[in-house]
């Protein structure tokens, strides 16, 4: 998929020939996830065939025998999101079907109107949430699942201890958490297994490299990376006149406001002058740095791209066919050096609800 095919080494670091485990004690899937909350939410309207088709797409390009990854999060759309995976999978070929895994952030407030109020972690708020998953995707279980922000009214290990209670009664197979600190993994990770943690991490978004990602090498919990283009900034694709359309979360994001969105667009200029050195797209190369901090640094590490159509996908999946050695993961980081980005990844008040911030 790449546009050059002697940037491919078939040795046993090629990314399709090697699943990922989460963690020691998560599920081993293909090295790459597909995060589907732009299919419902937050980046204006989809094309519901399309996304469904892309779903398919995905699923369809992972070996037989390979368990493929579907991110969703109950409050993106207000279920429609699982409403649509439910879709996609009733429609899919039985075989990929049954392979197919889910993971589920639950905890989010939302209103009538879309707007966020705050997060629950209760046990009995877990055990509500669970039961509409269960009966929106129309599964008996969710693969893992996650609360997808740290409720501070509520301990995490109250919040964990009662997933824990779902995987023992059947409904939940790993538990995961979200955008936590290392002190929180730490409790968390006493209380129960903990398969992975979902975290953004890209070129741009590298917080966690100082204190989350020692910590959850050292506690054997895996990474699902979301943002692994920042939201399209660092995919080659975005535009200083883009507009955006309403309800975009784009247009609220520090990172794509005024000189922050230009300076920060420079830096995908300097990466795509590495990309095209390669053969390959800036959106590949930015997917491959992440799939090259992974299994060789102790921890395995999954990206979630958020494809919402089968071009944008097949050029993601391409990312795999890109081996990038130590002089090219060199030129990577010169050209986007850590701590570069401007701006935020959130807004101030979606920052202040980060444990992983803290």
């Amino acid at each position: 998929m790449t546009k050059n095919e002697s940037t491919r080494t078939p040795t046993t670091d090629d990314h399709r020939t090697l699943d990922r485990t989460l963690g020691s004690t998560g599920p081993t899937v293909f090295p790459l996830g597909l995060g589907c909350m732009g299919m419902s939410a937050l980046y204006g309207e989809a094309d519901r065939a399309e996304s469904v088709a892309t779903i398919h797409a995905y699923l369809d390009a992972v070996p037989d025998g390979t368990h493929t990854l579907l991110d969703t999060g109950d409050f993106y759309g207000m279920g429609h999101n699982e409403l649509l995976i439910a879709e996609a999978l009733r429609t899919a070929p039985a075989e990929a079907r049954e392979r197919a895994l889910t993971s589920v952030k639950f905890g989010a407030l939302r209103t009538v109107e879309g707007g966020f109020t705050g997060y629950d972690g209760r046990p009995e708020a877990v055990k509500n949430f669970l039961a509409y998953s269960l009966q929106r995707l129309g599964r008996d279980h969710i693969d893992i699942y996650r609360i997808a922000r740290v409720d501070p009214d509520v301990p995490i290990e109250e919040t964990v201890g009662a997933i824990a209670e779902a995987v023992e009664a059947g409904h939940v197979r790993h538990i995961g958490l979200s955008e936590v600190g290392a002190d929180t993994l730490r409790r968390a990770a006493a209380v129960a297994p903990i398969s992975d943690l979902q975290i953004e991490y890209s070129l741009i978004s590298r917080g966690i490299e100082a204190e989350i990602l020692p910590t959850a090498r050292e506690l054997g919990i895996g990474i699902t990376a979301y943002g692994v283009l920042s939201r399209g900034l660092i995919s080659g694709h975005f535009t200083r006149d883009r507009a955006l359309a309403p309800g975009d979360f784009r247009g609220m994001s520090p990172r794509f406001q005024g000189d922050n969105l230009d300076r920060n667009l420079d830096l995908v200029e300097a990466l795509r002058k590495v990309a095209e050195g390669k053969g390959v797209s800036v959106a590949q190369t930015a997917i491959a740095w992440v799939l090259a901090q992974g299994p060789r640094h102790g921890v395995d590490i999954v990206p979630l791209v958020g494809a919402r159509r089968r071009d944008r996908l097949a050029e993601a999946l391409g990312a795999m066919d890109v081996t990038l050695d130590a002089a090219d993961l060199a030129a990577v980081e010169e050209a986007v050096p850590a701590g570069a980005a401007a701006g935020e990844r959130y807004p101030a008040a979606q920052m202040a609800h980060l444990d992983s911030e803290h």
